[in-house]
């Protein structure tokens, strides 16, 4: 399943999968956006799977709203996929 992108009361919602096919057109879009914007919002969940590269692009766009001083917000609970990459991401 491809990746939606709706627009919705000023939140960006996602549907389908952020994975490996999807990720780079999903920070292309996102890092127009957080040029644009001042405060972007992010909602994870209607995302049906991720994978590794859909994890580290998230990580890329946080990286890309901090260093253009713009609000990024990831809402949500997402896939259990989430849980499981970011688990051993961020483990110490």
């Amino acid at each position: 399943m491809a990746l939606q992108i709706l627009e919705k009361n000023g939140t960006f919602e996602l549907c389908g999968n952020l994975n490996t096919k999807t990720s780079r057109s999903f920070i292309i879009h996102f890092e127009y956006l957080i040029n644009t914007l001042k405060d972007v919002t992010i909602n994870i969940d209607k995302i049906k799977a991720i994978d590794i590269n859909g994890v580290e692009a998230l990580k890329t766009l946080i990286a890309i709203s901090l260093k253009n001083n713009c609000i990024l917000s990831i809402i949500g609970k997402g896939c259990k996929d989430i849980y499981a990459h970011n688990s051993k991401t961020f483990a110490a």
